[in-house]
């Protein structure tokens, strides 16, 4: 039997995330929340969900601002759940990458059918919660790596940094794409704090930098996870 979808519902009002949570839940869903632009960007990139539910006004960033930092390194499906009812809102999330568009209130049976269309549509591209690259196994569920079957003791910023970059392997992932998911958007122009933390996840890994295995530098850009299979 196949693991639940994963849902992260990004919205700052208690309440809507409770509603939505016991909703979600009902239909079978595992759920996440977070509360604030930065956490919701962390979370896209820890946890992987299979839909994000995003509400345009948070308190630290507007939604769109969210949504277009998340399309410079993921394709998940984003549902944008707003107050803001005008065609102009309406289109320009879809522009920069939201898949739909429900208006608050909204009735939880075109809520759910709206999730469900987007599920189907994602079916076939779901992310792995565990990853095997070489000798390297990274399992998000648990937040553990090995290495030749021998656990990394990381950090969690150490493991949301190899999972954001083992997750999109063979892709380039830019250093402002990093910092503002794992750091948040404050933290976006921060590349030196990054390079501690690369050189940080390499010495656990035991990759060389002049010689990668796993962490290939692109200089001045950021950074590529390579895979001996997609070469």
């Amino acid at each position: 039997m196949s693991a639940p979808a994963r849902i992260l519902v990004v919205d700052d009002e208690a309440p809507i995330r409770r509603f939505l949570r016991v909703a979600l839940e009902a239909e079978g869903y595992g759920v996440i929340e977070a509360g604030t632009a930065r956490e919701g960007l962390a979370m896209a990139a820890r946890e992987t969900p299979a839909l994000v539910v995003l509400d345009l006004g948070l308190p630290d960033a507007d939604g769109l601002t969210v949504l277009r930092d998340l399309r410079g390194w993921s394709t998940v499906p984003v549902l944008i759940l707003s107050v803001r009812a005008d065609e102009s809102d309406k289109v320009a999330a879809l522009d920069a990458g939201a898949q739909d568009y429900v208006v608050k209130p909204f009735g939880v049976k075109e809520f759910l059918a709206r999730v469900r269309g987007l599920l189907r549509d994602r079916s076939t591209e779901a992310v792995p919660s565990v990853l095997s690259i070489g000798p390297l196994r990274i399992d998000a569920a648990d937040h553990s790596a090995a290495m030749d079957g021998v656990a990394l003791h990381l950090t969690r910023r150490e493991f949301d940094l190899l999972w954001m970059l083992a997750s999109h392997r063979g892709r380039l992932v830019t250093q402002e794409m990093i910092l503002r998911a794992i750091w948040g958007p404050a933290h976006a122009e921060d590349s030196q704090y990054l390079r501690v933390y690369v050189r940080q996840l390499r010495q656990k890994l035991g990759d060389d930098a002049a010689n990668p295995r796993f962490i290939a530098t692109e200089p001045g850009i950021g950074y590529r996870f390579l895979d001996p299979s997609l070469t």
